[in-house]
């Protein structure tokens, strides 16, 4: 940690103080990553999210929930883009966000922390668990406290009812049934 007015020792390891931390666009990715013809991995992101992280005093009583815009999708390619944006794969224009809410928080070893929570992609919801480092808490040059976090998981596109795909002779499909999520976000925390 960078700040440790801005963090506390918790079992060891420093932890943000509590309050309600609100994700900061501009500072936090979200992205997955798919295969493509069964070799080579392919990233996306979405570039419109908000969300929050509410640190408690026991920071097993933590929880963070998120928004998604799954318009805001990239991958690099107009043409990825657009399918993966139409009905065989998020359909857009009839789910437009994604959500993310977490139910309970364990402890690993050190910063590491076990989220799980409810993901809902399309109409779907499933339970996930995401793997959470806390990368650190920092005061910005305007004041504010910054906390830092990665998580990631891997799921299964089709337990979301995203089936689309094509055989390819060789054996296998064109795009991987598991897709990783992986994230790098940064949270201010509120007065």
């Amino acid at each position: 940690m960078t700040d440790t007015l801005s963090a506390r020792e918790w079992k060891g390891t420093d932890v943000p103080a509590p309050g309600t931390y609100i994700l900061d666009p501009s500072h936090t990715t979200v992205g997955f990553v798919a295969r493509h013809l069964m070799v080579t991995k392919v990233r996306g992101r979405f570039e419109e999210l908000e969300g929050s992280i509410t640190v408690a005093a026991d920071p097993l009583a933590s929880s963070a929930q998120a928004a998604i815009s799954t318009a805001s999708l990239t991958t690099g390619s107009a043409d990825r883009d657009g399918h993966v944006k139409s009905d065989d794969f998020l359909a857009v224009q009839t789910y437009p966000t994604m959500r993310f809410a977490s139910r309970r928080v364990a402890h690993v070893a050190g910063d590491r922390f076990s989220v799980v929570g409810d993901l809902t992609v399309k109409d779907v919801t499933r339970e996930v668990v995401l793997d959470v480092i806390i990368d650190g808490v920092a005061r910005d040059p305007w004041g504010g406290e910054r906390l830092a976090v990665t998580a990631s998981t891997e799921i299964d596109r089709e337990d979301f009812g995203i089936t689309w795909n094509v055989a390819l002779e060789s054996g296998g499909v064109l795009v991987s049934k598991k897709v990783r999520i992986e994230i790098e976000a940064q949270a201010v925390r509120q007065a």
